[in-house]
């Protein structure tokens, strides 16, 4: 059972725990209640099923948000072998809050990154809450380069509220290492395949998030700003976030009618926190399609490809 849940998941923790406490109160007195087990579990599965499967955009925005979520590193223990840490930008320093390295999915060697939060205040700190300074962005440009000298694909995680938009940062070029990084990443010679994991805010995610395919985890969002800052522009009131994030249309269903995004992976019922080895599989194999894909087309194709897909953003007809 999740012990961390969010205000509209109150059901169904109350059933987990009625099936908890029956379960124990069994084994601890030797009394057959499979039947009343069974029938929990079954209406668990309705209610789970109801709530998750009509979920509001402000409510999936909470599960990209939800503490117990996989975070790069988390995926990269599950479905990578072989990791190797790159850190450092060669001007000002390391930056803990974007993972950069190498390592091999299925015995081929690959360069994977990512936002990354912590699972408590202590990490939470030390990674900036998965709010990259310009060192990490810097950090990040230098490792792709250098996956490009070695013909490696690359992966990139993204999972962040935004670039850290802290006087350091700006004094230190936060604004034009994202720019760098978006000139760069849209002609690199090598295979980029983007995942939103959980949040996807504003240049703190575009700054890693340039590829030839972009996919969105089910429950993740990416957006131009987050509900709680659009509502408090817009109307001076940041509890209005809900209206909000129907209003950016963040989804990843959203995301995909508007043709911004290339794939929804599917979350297990519940989000990805319920069944993380479930959903590094499902993660894993976009990814290892999509290398597959993308490594048979010749690199001037390959750029030739990505400039025509960003071209293609926000054109429409009036008809």
């Amino acid at each position: 059972m999740n012990g961390t849940g969010l205000d509209f998941e109150k059901p169904i923790l109350e059933l987990e725990r009625k099936i908890e406490e029956l379960k124990k109160f069994t084994s601890s007195e030797k009394i057959d209640l499979s039947s009343e087990i069974k029938k929990l579990d079954d209406k668990l599965e309705r209610v789970k099923r109801e709530v998750f499967e009509s979920l509001t955009p402000w409510q999936r925005v909470q599960i990209a948000r939800h503490p117990k979520r996989p975070y790069t590193l988390d995926y990269i223990n599950l479905i990578m072998t072989d990791f190797t840490e790159i850190h450092g930008d060669r001007v000002f320093g390391d930056d803990r809050a974007l993972i950069c390295g190498f390592a091999k999915i299925d015995g081929e060697k690959i360069v994977v990154m990512g936002h990354q939060k912590g699972r408590d205040t202590k990490e939470n700190l030390m990674r900036n809450f998965g709010s990259a300074h310009p060192e990490g962005y810097r950090k990040a440009i230098r490792v792709m380069k250098l996956g490009e000298k070695f013909k490696l694909p690359i992966i990139v995680l993204v999972d962040t509220p935004g670039a850290y938009p802290g006087i350091g940062a700006e004094e230190r070029g936060q604004a034009e290492a994202i720019a760098y990084n978006l000139m760069e990443m849209a002609r690199l010679k090598v295979p980029i395949v983007v995942i939103v994991i959980g949040e996807g805010g504003s240049g703190g995610a575009l700054g890693i998030g340039i590829g030839d395919r972009i996919c969105v985890l089910s429950n993740a969002y990416y957006s131009v700003i987050s509900p709680e800052g659009c509502a408090a522009i817009l109307w001076k009131d940041r509890a209005r976030a809900p209206d909000a994030a129907k209003a950016l249309k963040l989804t990843a269903q959203d995301l995909l009618d508007l043709g911004l995004i290339d794939e929804i992976i599917a979350e297990p019922l519940g989000g990805a926190h319920r069944d993380p080895q479930a959903m590094a599989q499902s993660l894993k194999a976009s990814v290892t399609k999509y290398l597959k894909e993308l490594s048979a087309i010749a690199p001037d194709k390959l750029i030739e490809a990505r400039y025509d897909k960003y071209r293609k953003i926000g054109v429409f007809s009036a008809e």
